[in-house]
């Protein structure tokens, strides 16, 4: 009996002694309580805390978790209704605030996360709330955050997942989308036909002043061309001038002789003359060919070569023919 007895002891106190021992897990902190009201908390790992006098009052997960917020239907400024979605991310930084602040932490974290994404959505226009989603989820983050400061709850990130506008906005977006991209595409074509003309004009003008440039330096020519030609001209006469006075009529006779046959030359070896037609006087030919044998004489001189006679002068005055058969 007696036995039976100190076994029952034993065991009561081995069962005592495991119930007292309390094995915390890594990212979790429990709350320790003394008849009902909280003392510590006990770390991760090994801890001992005597039965019937301390117990567990929470067990509080201090890894960073996530809520997900369900769908909402919200209005915003300009009256149109979205439907949206998102998730938020916290973190306990105080285990006894988590468990002792507040009667239940993660509701309480979806509805004031809730109620302040209505906030924050429904006081923007509905393009705001399409292309200002950072600045949305920076708002809502900063709106929880210091709510949540008392429970001991620290918030990381807040994330809009979806906007859903509805059908008929989506296809007013759409049209105006379109009309945007067409509206810009008109400029774009303005301005190329703008820059078009531009470079066009620029071109002309650079042409004409190539063009009068080129005249300009056609015209120095043509200018220096003559200036040479009356220089050469002068040399000529002057070369004239000096044989006539070193040389009398027998000069002046042959010069003005050669000038007259090479006239003569031009209409006789015209290829379309049969008939040609000198506005001169017969007398005035005959004289002149009558100088010509004479210098031909003259030239010839002691050679002993017969020169042709002089033709004796035309009975009468006035125009004749010299016809030329092919």
């Amino acid at each position: 009996m007696g036995l039976i007895i100190i076994g029952l002891a034993v065991a009561l106190v081995l069962f005592y002694l495991f119930s007292s021992i309390k094995i915390v897990r890594q990212g979790y902190k429990y709350t320790i309580e003394h008849f009902g009201r909280y003392t510590t908390t006990a770390a991760p790992g090994f801890n001992f805390y005597p039965a019937f006098f301390y117990r567990v009052g929470r067990k509080v997960n201090m890894m960073e978790q996530v809520i997900d917020i369900p769908g909402q239907e919200i209005i915003t400024k300009d009256n149109a209704m979205i439907s949206t979605d998102g998730v938020v991310f916290f973190q306990v930084l105080d285990a006894p605030k988590a468990a002792y602040e507040v009667s239940d932490l993660y509701t309480a974290l979806l509805q004031l996360t809730t109620t302040n994404l209505r906030t924050v959505m429904g006081s923007m226009d509905l393009d705001e709330t399409l292309s200002k989603r950072d600045e949305i989820n920076a708002r809502l983050l900063n709106v929880v955050d210091h709510a949540t400061t008392p429970w001991g709850v620290k918030i990381t990130r807040v994330e809009i997942k979806d906007i859903r506008p509805p059908a008929d906005i989506v296809n007013a977006m759409g049209r105006q989308m379109k009309a945007e991209r067409e509206k810009r595409a008109n400029i774009l074509d303005a301005e190329g036909s703008r820059q078009s003309e531009i470079l066009r004009a620029e071109g002309q003008k650079q042409a004409r002043i190539l063009e009068a440039e080129g005249r300009k330096e056609s015209a120095f020519r043509d200018a220096e061309a003559r200036e040479r030609q009356a220089e050469a001209e002068a040399s000529a006469t002057r070369s004239v001038s000096e044989a006539i006075s070193s040389g009398g009529t027998q000069a002046i006779n042959y010069f003005i002789a050669q000038k007259y046959v090479e006239a003569v030359g031009k209409f006789a070896t015209s290829p379309n003359a049969k008939t040609i037609l000198f506005p001169v006087e017969a007398t005035q030919l005959i004289g002149t060919l009558g100088g010509i044998g004479q210098l031909a004489k003259e030239a010839l001189g002691d050679t002993g070569v017969t020169t042709p006679a002089k033709p004796a002068e035309a009975p009468r005055r006035g125009p004749f023919e010299l016809k030329r058969e092919d």
